[in-house]
């Protein structure tokens, strides 16, 4: 990862949840545990190697546990540690305020939206 720019913990907090995938896995993953071919069915548009990488770095981050089970076929599954647990209000309240004040925003923040 990137050097950090200044002290401030939201730069640490931004370099592990920055991107498309890392929130909208902490989101699926509230729900409870979760096996790898799961989280690929609730993010049909991530790659397999994306969703691995992704994965790993919650992982490494301490937000995200990862149980391998022995056997075949292999079983993996992902939940949410302790400190991903007290993430999921904040991704919430993230929900929460996108939707009340979608409707005040300028039409052209709307379209970018509809590109990506």
């Amino acid at each position: 990862m990137k050097d950090l720019v200044s002290a401030c913990p939201i730069e640490d907090v931004m370099r592990v949840l920055s991107g498309r995938w890392p929130t909208l896995l902490l989101y699926y993953l509230k729900d409870g545990t979760k096996r790898f071919s799961d989280l690929q069915r609730d993010n049909p548009t991530v790659s397999h190697r994306i969703l691995a990488l992704e994965l790993r770095k919650l992982e490494a981050a301490g937000i995200v546990r990862r149980t391998d089970y022995p056997g075949y076929p292999r079983r993996v599954e992902y939940d949410l540690t302790p400190a991903g647990r007290k993430l999921v209000p904040l991704i919430d309240a993230l929900g929460d305020w996108w939707e009340e004040t979608r409707p005040m925003l300028p039409n052209a923040v709307l379209a970018e939206k509809a590109v990506a």
